[in-house]
């Protein structure tokens, strides 16, 4: 925390993640508003997640050859475009003038164009981290920019809650633009960093470089995957407009509450890891929290209790956050800085797979198998991926960040 550019780094972060939260919040609530329909949640994810899994290997491969901070502002400016545009549809005028069908399509759209964004904005951050913070700290410097990440996470959702409760959804989306325009302060104040792959060599060939790396990085790879498959199943975000409206029967105030639950859990767990940094058996912590994860969400899927509802959705934060810190240190630790930006657009890939993908497949198997049924079936799901991982790559379960400091 000394060095000045991880202070505006960290703040920049939470900023962007807080405003693109805050956002999301209000267009899963805007839509299911809108059409009533479970599906609907679901398309919300599957648009951003088409264009960050398809532009993210191609996204990799410029990132490398660019100046990152150039890069995050473009992104920056893209995202307050398409906040623009939200917030013009969602005018009380415009909606009386429009059609149900071309309001929700046009949400579709920009959070596809939001997707395409994401694919650049992604590996250019993990990027400039890796050039702001030495080697040696980037364990503890990951609590940090998790945590900032997880409270941008948490006071996103309920801030969403609360214009949403006495303002309404336009005037939330038009908080999100000024929010979005504040970022510029602590970001300007990072300095331009040098490109360290200057050869342009073909787009193909270093994309696939890129793969290769991660494909014949077992530990890598294998976690990833882990985080893929629990978070593609065991995802329930997607789903708490139906938990809200039809289970749980809270008003838009308690909506906020629930879906900065797993934000508030991991804000406490990583204030914790960011002064009692993580250094043993990291890889089997990384099972034990997987598996708290989805016995977690098992719970909150049978729960008919707000409170019960809160305290799993809070446990499921937690032990997430454990997970998130531990994968995101051996990303950073096993990559070189050349390969930052390829190696970040792949792990974009699995975390959109996991994330958005997840919430289309919540919203998918909700529709078909009921709300409840679908939770619970995805946490069955996740614990029988920590079983079959936990066996099959024992270099996750035996990984250690000491013999990776080193290298």
């Amino acid at each position: 925390m000394k060095i000045k550019e991880f202070q505006a780094f960290l703040i920049s972060r939470l900023g962007i993640i807080f405003a693109l939260n805050m956002q999301s919040t209000i267009l899963y609530f805007w839509v299911y508003s809108l059409t009533n329909s479970k599906l609907s949640l679901g398309l919300v994810g599957l648009a951003e997640v088409i264009p960050a899994i398809g532009c993210s290997l191609i996204a990799g491969h410029y990132v490398d050859q660019s100046e990152k901070r150039k890069m995050v502002i473009t992104c920056i400016l893209g995202y307050i475009i398409t906040s623009i545009c939200l917030f013009i549809l969602a005018l009380p005028y415009i909606e009386k003038q429009t059609t149900v069908s071309v309001i929700v399509g046009s949400i579709y759209f920009f959070v596809f164009i939001g997707g395409i964004l994401r694919a650049f904005y992604a590996p250019s951050m993990f990027s400039l981290f890796g050039m702001i913070v030495p080697r040696e700290h980037y364990p503890n410097a990951t609590s940090w920019s998790s945590m900032s990440w997880q409270m941008g996470a948490v006071i996103g959702p309920l801030v969403a809650g609360f214009f949403i409760a006495f303002f309404g959804v336009y005037v939330g989306l038009f908080a999100v633009i000024l929010f979005l325009l504040l970022i510029f302060i602590p970001l300007l104040s990072i300095g331009v960093k040098p490109i360290l792959k200057r050869d342009k060599e073909p787009m193909l060939q270093s994309i696939k470089e890129g793969l290769k790396f991660v494909i014949q990085t077992p530990t890598l790879l294998a976690a990833q995957l882990l985080d893929m498959f629990s978070v593609l199943f065991g995802g329930a975000v997607a789903l708490l407009p139906v938990y809200q409206k039809e289970i749980l029967h809270v008003n838009e105030m308690g909506f906020g509450i629930l879906r900065s639950a797993p934000g508030i859990g991991a804000l406490l767990m990583l204030g914790l890891l960011a002064f009692l940094p993580l250094k043993t058996n990291p890889g089997k912590k990384l099972f034990l929290c997987v598996t708290g994860f989805a016995l977690s969400i098992i719970v909150f899927g049978i729960s008919t209790n707000f409170y019960l509802s809160f305290i799993m959705l809070l446990l499921s934060g937690m032990f997430d956050s454990v997970s998130v810190v531990i994968r995101s240190t051996i990303l950073q630790l096993v990559t070189p800085d050349e390969m930052r930006g390829r190696v970040s657009a792949v792990n974009t890939i699995f975390v959109s797979s996991s994330n958005e993908f997840g919430d289309f497949e919540s919203g998918l198997m909700a529709h078909w198998l009921g709300t409840v049924r679908a939770v619970v079936t995805g946490g069955l799901l996740t614990l029988g991926v920590v079983a079959f991982t936990y066996v099959k790559v024992p270099k996750l379960r035996n990984f250690t960040f000491e013999d990776n400091k080193k290298d």
